[in-house]
C-alpha cells in the first residue's frame, strides 16, 4: 500500500514494494498524490520492477506525438492532414501530461472539451490519432504502459449522414453554368463525378494513363481505403472524357490539372451562378451511388464501382428516389 502524508505544506506519496527501492514524490494536492501512487503501483504490479516505470514519469504525451510525427505520419497517404492534426493536439493541455499520469479521465475530459469547439468527426479523428500513438508506443517503442487509455473512453457519435440529391433541373443548371466559367474541363469533371461516384481525390489524381479507351475503364491503383479498383465508364462519361482529351492543348499527364482548394473555390462560384443552395461536391458521390441502385445494380456491384469496403457504410449513400421505385414495385 502507498503512504500519503502531508509534509511541509505539500502532499507526499510513497510507494514500497518488495525487491525495489521506495519511490516518493510530492504534489500540491492529495488527489494528485493518490493518483500518482495508484498509477505507479499498477505499473509495478504489471511489469514487476519500478525501474520500468521511470521512463513513464519523464516522458510526456507530447514527446510521443513528436516522435510519431517524424517516424510514422510520413508513411501514410494522408500525412499532411495527420501532421496538421498532431500540431493541434500538441497545443492542447493533455500533451503535457506524463505517461505515468495519463488516465482514462484525462481522455474523457479532453473529448468533452474538444466537443465544445469542434465537430464530433474532428474529435473522433483526434482521438484515433492519440490511440494509435499510444498503441505504437506500447508495441513498437517498448513503453511499459499498462493500457491504452484512449480505448477505454467512449468515442463521440458522428451523425453526418446526408440525403441531399440533385432535384428538378439542378443537374442541367450545374452543367450549363460551367459554360460561363474559366475552367474548360470542369463540366467534364462534374459529369465524371455524377456518372462514376469517384471521390474528389480520385478524380483530381486521375492520369490519362489510367483511362483505358479500349475497355472503357478507369484503373485506380491506390484509393482512400488503401487498395486499387477498376471503375467502368458509362457511355456519357466516356464521351465527355474523349471530348476533353481532344480539346486539351498540352500533353499534361493529369486529366484535370487542379488542386483540391481550387476545386472548392470553383465549385462555390458555380453554385452561385447556377443559383443552387445546400449542395456539396461530395453529394455528387451520393447521387451517383443512389442512381446505380435505381438502375438495378446490387450491393456488391455498386461497392466494386464506388470502392466501399464495408457494405454497412454503403447503406448511407443509398438515398433512393421513392418516385423512381414506385414503378419497380408494380
Amino acid at each position: 500500500m502507498a503512504t500519503i502524508r502531508k509534509l511541509r505544506g505539500r502532499w507526499q506519496a510513497q510507494v514500497r514494494r518488495r525487491g525495489m527501492k521506495p519511490r516518493a514524490k510530492s504534489f500540491d494536492s492529495k488527489a494528485e498524490a493518490e493518483k500518482w501512487a495508484r498509477d505507479l503501483e499498477t505499473q509495478v504490479d504489471r511489469f514487476g520492477a519500478a525501474s520500468d516505470t521511470k521512463i513513464l514519469e519523464r516522458t510526456t504525451l507530447d514527446d510521443l506525438l513528436k516522435r510519431y510525427k517524424i517516424e510514422v505520419s510520413p508513411t501514410k497517404r494522408g500525412a499532411v492532414q495527420e501532421i496538421q492534426r498532431i500540431d493541434v493536439l500538441q497545443r492542447h493541455d493533455i500533451a503535457h501530461r506524463t505517461l505515468i499520469g495519463l488516465s482514462q479521465q484525462d481522455m474523457a475530459s479532453f473529448r468533452d472539451e474538444r466537443l465544445r469547439s469542434v465537430a464530433p468527426s474532428t474529435a473522433v479523428r483526434e482521438m484515433a490519432i492519440l490511440s494509435h500513438v499510444l498503441e505504437v508506443a506500447i508495441r513498437d517503442w517498448g513503453m511499459p504502459l499498462a493500457k491504452n487509455v484512449v480505448k477505454l473512453v467512449r468515442r463521440p457519435v458522428i451523425r453526418n449522414e446526408r440525403s441531399r440529391r440533385l432535384t428538378g433541373d439542378e443537374e442541367q443548371r450545374l452543367l450549363g453554368s460551367c459554360e460561363g466559367g474559366k475552367i474548360p474541363f470542369f463540366k467534364t469533371l462534374l459529369v465524371l463525378a455524377i456518372e462514376t461516384g469517384m471521390r474528389r481525390s480520385e478524380i483530381l489524381g486521375l492520369r490519362w494513363s489510367d483511362v483505358s479507351h479500349n475497355r472503357r475503364v478507369i484503373t485506380l491503383t491506390m484509393t482512400k481505403n488503401g487498395s486499387g479498383r477498376e471503375v467502368p465508364l458509362s457511355q456519357r462519361a466516356f464521351d465527355a472524357l474523349t471530348e476533353w482529351k481532344t480539346l486539351a492543348e498540352d500533353d499534361r499527364p493529369m486529366v484535370f490539372p487542379m488542386k483540391a482548394g481550387s476545386l472548392e473555390q470553383v465549385w462555390r462560384r458555380l453554385l452561385v451562378r447556377a443559383e443552387i443552395k445546400g449542395l456539396r461536391f461530395h453529394d455528387l458521390r451520393h447521387e451517383s451511388v443512389s442512381r446505380m441502385f435505381e438502375r438495378g445494380l446490387n450491393m456488391i456491384e455498386v461497392s466494386s464501382i464506388s470502392g466501399h469496403k464495408e457494405l454497412r457504410m454503403l447503406k448511407r449513400y443509398t438515398h433512393l428516389s421513392a418516385d423512381d421505385l414506385v414503378g419497380r414495385l408494380g
